[in-house]
């Protein structure tokens, strides 16, 4: 008996391994966090409709198309205080958060007043943490105008808004908001090159000369990671006198900026594969001959997107008008036009920038909506999904949606869900 019981356990084992070697799963199949319960704090996966496999593709830096990624986890912080602005991430999952709580009077508006937080995740934290802020109490009439730039894990800064740019403030952390070095933002030197952790932006090269007019000329600035201070880049990219940069590097580690073609004054991006030592220029195939106001980049696995902003010629007016779509297979040295918007058939209006994805997928953060295409932006449905305004971080795509609700999503596909400062929905 003892055998034949030995013989059949030694049947089943064999079947078992069998089995389970044949349902051994190595294509897309799930992704790390599909069907897990967020933890305490914890994000919430989001996932809208199905793109099935990543179709393979070259990408703009000639790798294949990847499977979809699972987003990063992020901890809500719903207690925090007041409500978010500028929140922003490192790479390495680490984080801030501007912070105003506000009181107001509405018979004597003056005498109300914002008291300004920051909130700071530091690597693996499993919940957000005040820290003192630098920032100034603001009077009710001043408004909450400041900003906040993560440059990298556990650096920041944060440039005081509301007051004359000469004579503003900024303040600088290395170590996770537990000490503040003051500053200002005078651009001091030269960078040869935009270091990791860096964000790039514009200041005034040459001043119109007249208080309160437009700068007859801006150029590439870089914010350094190491002491906080703005440096002129060294080498421009030939756009117009008012070029656009994206903050932060996509994640091919491109750099793209925005501007106008200076011999036809047409709508053109800038791309730099080497840090901004270098810039290439190309001219979209804009539906205008009209100037834009700007055009917003956006590296798929496997096109690139470029958005371009301005003025509709039909239909009723709208908020963040969006002319058109084009797409790029060859890393933005050539452009089709996808889309062309006109007066009735949305999307018509873009929040932030697109959000490409794999196979052809990418969404529009609309005014009313979101839409998503999966035909490269050839033909856009509804998602189900409120608007939200989207925009690029180290540590993957941010989108703010309405309130305190905010998505993270490391592909444009699957997001995590997380919260921040709903002191204002709880009262």
């Amino acid at each position: 008996m003892r055998r034949l019981m030995g013989a059949v356990g030694a049947v089943v084992a064999l079947v078992l391994v069998l089995v389970l070697t044949a349902c051994t799963d190595t294509g897309a199949g799930a992704g790390a966090g599909a069907g897990r319960a967020p933890g305490r704090g914890g994000g919430q996966d989001s996932e809208r409709g199905s793109t099935g496999p990543a179709v393979p593709g070259a990408t703009a830096s000639g790798r294949t198309g990847a499977p979809a990624a699972a987003p990063p986890r992020i901890p809500s912080g719903a207690e925090l205080p007041g409500w978010s602005h500028s929140p922003g991430f490192a790479s390495d999952g680490s984080g801030f958060a501007l912070l105003a709580s506000c009181v107001e009077d509405e018979k004597v508006p003056v005498n109300g007043f914002c008291r300004q937080h920051v909130a700071v995740l530091d690597r693996g934290a499993k919940e957000w943490a005040l820290r003192r802020s630098p920032l100034p109490e603001a009077r009710g009439t001043d408004g909450i105008s400041s900003a906040l730039w993560v440059l990298g894990p556990g650096r920041a800064l944060i440039e005081e808004g509301g007051t004359a740019p000469e004579t503003s403030r900024t303040w600088f952390t290395r170590d996770g908001g537990r000490s503040w070095k003051e500053g200002g933002p005078r651009t001091v030197g030269t960078a040869p090159a935009i270091p990791a952790g860096a964000v790039l932006t514009t200041d005034c090269a040459r001043p119109s000369g007249a208080l309160g007019e437009e700068c007859r000329l801006e150029r590439l600035v870089v914010v350094s990671p190491q002491d906080g201070q703005r440096r002129a880049l060294a080498r421009q990219p030939l756009l117009g006198a008012h070029p656009r940069p994206a903050a932060v590097a996509e994640p091919d580690g491109s750099w793209w900026v925005s501007g106008t073609d200076p011999a036809s004054g047409r709508a053109a991006v800038a791309v730099s594969r080497d840090a901004g030592r270098s810039w290439s220029v190309s001219r979209l195939p804009s539906p205008s001959t009209a100037p834009n106001w700007h055009t917003s980049v956006a590296v798929g696995p496997d096109a690139v997107y470029a958005a371009e902003m301005g003025e509709l010629k039909e239909g009723e007016p709208v908020k963040n008008p969006m002319r058109a779509l084009h797409r790029s297979v060859d890393g933005g040295r050539t452009w089709e036009r996808v889309w062309t918007t006109g007066p009735m058939v949305e999307p018509r209006t873009l929040l932030g920038m697109p959000a490409p994805g794999p196979g052809g997928r990418v969404l529009i953060g609309a005014e009313d909506r979101e839409y998503v295409s999966v035909d490269g932006g050839r033909g856009f449905r509804p998602s189900g999904r409120a608007a939200g305004h989207t925009r690029r971080t180290p540590l993957g795509l941010l989108r703010q949606g309405d309130g305190c609700s905010y998505g993270i999503s490391a592909d444009g596909v699957r997001w995590a869900e997380f919260r921040l400062a709903c002191e204002d929905e709880n009262s």
